[in-house]
């Protein structure tokens, strides 16, 4: 697996774009579409919690196990959202998506599909992955389905596993896609967006 650097991913109606801190106010719009940090399911940053978000993201690029990007929907150049690469681990060439939300308007767009394709197709194509992870909270049902209408298959469900930003622990339920099954995810995700289109 190459090393996961910094980089710019753009493609049907979205670019991918490394965060830095000057996304913090489109961040905080994006967010404040839906007030997404009051669902106690996810860990979308509320306006006082953007800056540390922020730091938090670009520490843990430093340190080597995250990537994270801003989503910027192109039709009207606002951030729709964030995303990012965690528990990058070379030695298994694996790499996980998650960390992912999108403002209220996005959501049940093309935004998401776009965003995965974009993800996927680096992690398997540029960067050479074995494996892409994904994981969400056991009662995010909605995350749930879309990972799974990705094309995504679920590994299992790791019990009384994260703390949740309210202080409860959270089941989370593991998904993957191998490198072999990427030919056919690809084209899956390919028709979703020429049907959208």
């Amino acid at each position: 697996m190459r090393p996961a650097q910094p980089v710019t991913l753009e493609g049907h109606g979205v670019r991918l774009e490394p965060l830095t801190r000057d996304h913090h106010d489109g961040l905080v719009d994006a967010a404040r579409d839906g007030e997404l940090w009051k669902l106690w399911f996810t860990s979308v940053p509320g306006p006082e919690q953007a800056h540390a978000y922020i730091s938090a993201a670009l520490a843990g690029q430093e340190a080597g196990h995250m990537l994270p990007w801003v989503v910027r929907e192109l039709a009207t150049g606002r951030i729709a959202g964030s995303t990012r690469y965690h528990d990058i681990v070379p030695a298994a060439g694996r790499v996980e998506i998650g960390y992912t939300w999108y403002a209220r308007r996005w959501q049940r767009s093309h935004v998401n599909t776009a965003c995965k394709l974009l993800l996927l197709a680096h992690a398997f194509e540029a960067l050479g992955c074995a494996v892409v992870g994904l994981r969400t909270d056991n009662f995010n049902f909605a995350s749930q389905r879309a990972i799974e209408a990705l094309g995504a298959r679920c590994d299992g469900v790791l019990r009384h596993h994260a703390p949740r930003p309210d202080g409860t622990v959270r089941d989370t339920v593991m998904y993957s896609i191998l490198s072999a099954e990427w030919r056919d995810v690809r084209r899956h995700l390919e028709l979703r967006l020429a049907r959208h289109a």
